[in-house]
């Protein structure tokens, strides 16, 4: 027997690798921050980062040159997405200020444009869920669309991790940044979960 069939392989223990994974989630969260400083660039740099953590839970290995080249990848049409969703935010925030200034039926549009602000960011963060290179995004928002509304329990769990987002922001600025790749990892499970179903 040699040396090398006597060496047991050691297997790590369930809470090291989910620990592992939520360490992992949020060096993610960090790498997308950092990629969102470009303002148009958030929805390539959330398709980057489910695309490496979808690798980290295949066991497949991969680190930041792979999230670059993703990021690059993903940028090509992206781009015209992020500036989509500032565009989207802008008219929100007009809806917003209608209902501040008391114009009539404000309160009914500025609900409707704030619902309609929190379906876009399900459906954006469900298409940079399943992204991957040379996707069309234009199929992949309409696709995640149709998914927001037909898997509500989904949909709900990504507006729950986006609440954590925003309250980890609110209370702790810093914070924000690594929890980013938890809502990340909340989307792609939640695609995962829709795709077994």
């Amino acid at each position: 027997m040699t040396a090398e069939a006597r060496v047991k392989t050691r297997k790590e223990s369930v809470f090291a690798e989910r620990f592992a994974v939520f360490a992992e989630c949020l060096l993610t969260g960090v790498w997308i921050a950092v990629a969102c400083l470009g303002v148009v660039t958030y929805p390539a740099a959330l398709a980057a980062g489910s695309r490496h953590l979808g690798r980290r839970t295949a066991h497949v290995d991969g680190g930041i040159r792979e999230f670059v080249a993703d990021f690059r990848s993903a940028l090509r049409g992206g781009w015209a997405v992020g500036v989509a969703g500032w565009a989207v935010l802008a008219a929100v925030w007009i809806d917003v200020w209608a209902v501040r200034a008391g114009l009539p039926g404000g309160p009914l549009i500025g609900a409707i444009g704030v619902f309609a602000l929190i379906g876009a960011a399900v459906a954006l963060l469900r298409a940079a869920a399943v992204w991957s290179p040379g996707d069309s995004w234009r199929t992949l928002l309409a696709d995640a669309g149709r998914r927001t509304v037909l898997d509500p329990a989904g949909s709900f769990l990504v507006v729950a991790g986006l609440a954590v987002v925003v309250m980890s922001a609110w209370f702790i600025a810093p914070l924000g940044a690594p929890v980013l790749g938890a809502v990340t990892a909340a989307a792609l499970a939640v695609e995962e979960r829709y795709r077994r179903r």
